[in-house]
């Protein structure tokens, strides 16, 4: 939010400051105060508050892309044709490029690269009559900054690889992380079974009972424990899936995850409600499915724990339907919902709406494997009232 803001204000004091310098100290065959006033103003609107709310809106994403567009490869190449290529200009076309491919993605600066000067030369022709430059100085120019662009693009490729290699890097972790629990969880259950057997030894202990209590409990949460590394390592293979036309079946699917779910208390368990209106199967990974519906029960559950919620029959419910040749698995609860600002962001990694325990990868994962499966995953929900996810599949025949 502060880079944002710092960058808006370094380029509304910057515009009239060099207004200035091309002026009155090193003065340029053109300059255009008006310009200058124009783009002060836009790079101004990058400090309000309504900008800088949620830099991760769409909105905001491509309000930003528009500013910098114009304030980059527009003006810069306006700038550049109506001063006749001279030198100064040259160099800050250059510096230009440098810093429009560090501050977006490469692909969009490619486009606004390209986009800009054509329409700073369309600009130029119509509405000005821009310095001609002879060939020989257009030719040294040309060498010249397509020598900073090609730069420029290698950068922003090789910057694009090392962020999806630290993505990968991240996930492997992850599951490596994941995979070295189970050591300290095997030695649990062990200890859990060997306290069983010892209250079965020893029936006259009036202690068993409790003794028997406790080796449950030790026992639910290995379990739960191991749920939680199956989903970790699941999510761990977000980029790496593999694909399976296995045919599943969509009500036998969700009434099996619902029944080994690790509910952490019977009120949880009671809360859920399956309706199956009309049962359809499709091709995907019924593992990678029931991954998918046990990140969207824990998201619910969440939920319902945030809105102090008393687990009344129905809080969460899965519905499965089918029209046409669309199947639906839709997963409701009366839980405290999602902030409306976060609905377009849900899905990319790393982005979690539970920012306390969330780590931003449980959606992502359901999303590629609905994506996978030839489906889609869509959210609705109402902040304080609750959420619904709705997954629509193609139906086998």
């Amino acid at each position: 939010m502060w880079r944002l803001r710092l960058l808006g204000l370094g380029t509304m004091l910057g515009q009239p400051l060099f207004g200035w310098i091309w002026t009155s100290i090193y003065r340029q065959p053109y300059e255009s105060i008006w310009m200058r006033c124009l783009m002060g103003a836009l790079a101004g609107v990058l400090m309000l508050p309504l900008i800088n709310k949620n830099l991760s809106a769409i909105k905001t994403q491509a309000f930003f892309s528009v500013i910098a567009w114009i304030e980059f490869p527009f003006f810069f190449s306006w700038m550049y044709l109506q001063n006749g290529g001279n030198p100064v200009w040259v160099a800050s076309v250059c510096s230009m490029i440098l810093i429009y491919y560090h501050l977006t993605d490469w692909r969009i600066a490619t486009a606004g690269v390209l986009t800009g000067a054509m329409t700073a030369w369309m600009a130029s022709s119509w509405l000005a009559d821009p310095v001609l430059i002879n060939s020989t100085e257009h030719a040294t120019n040309a060498v010249v900054i397509a020598f900073s662009w090609g730069c420029a693009l290698l950068l922003g490729l090789s910057s694009a690889d090392l962020r999806r290699e630290h993505l990968s890097s991240t996930l492997a972790t992850i599951g490596i992380m994941a995979h070295e629990l189970r050591t300290p969880l095997s030695t649990a259950a062990l200890l859990g079974d060997a306290i069983q057997m010892e209250v079965r030894r020893h029936t006259d202990n009036a202690g068993a009972p409790h003794i028997e209590k406790l080796a449950i409990k030790l026992h639910t949460l290995v379990r739960h424990m191991n749920h939680q590394i199956d989903t970790q390592i699941a999510n761990a293979k977000l980029r790496d899936l593999p694909r399976h036309a296995v045919l599943v079946s969509a009500g036998k699917l969700v009434s099996d995850v619902v029944a080994n779910y690790p509910y952490p208390a019977s009120r949880q368990r009671l809360c859920v409600r399956v309706l199956i209106h009309d049962d359809f199967a499709f091709r995907s990974s019924s593992e990678q499915f029931s991954q998918v519906l046990d990140n969207l029960i824990k998201n619910a559950f969440y939920s319902l724990m945030a809105a102090d919620s008393r687990y009344p029959v129905g809080a969460l419910r899965i519905e499965i339907s089918k029209s046409g040749r669309v199947g639906k698995i839709l997963v409701q609860d009366e839980g405290m919902g999602i902030d409306p600002a976060m609905l377009q962001q849900i899905f990319k990694p790393f982005f979690s709406s539970n920012r306390g325990t969330g780590h931003g990868l449980g959606l992502a994962f359901c999303q590629r494997v609905v994506q996978s499966a030839g489906g889609t995953i869509s959210v609705k929900s109402k902040y304080a009232v609750g959420a619904s996810f709705s997954i629509e599949l193609p139906t086998a025949t």
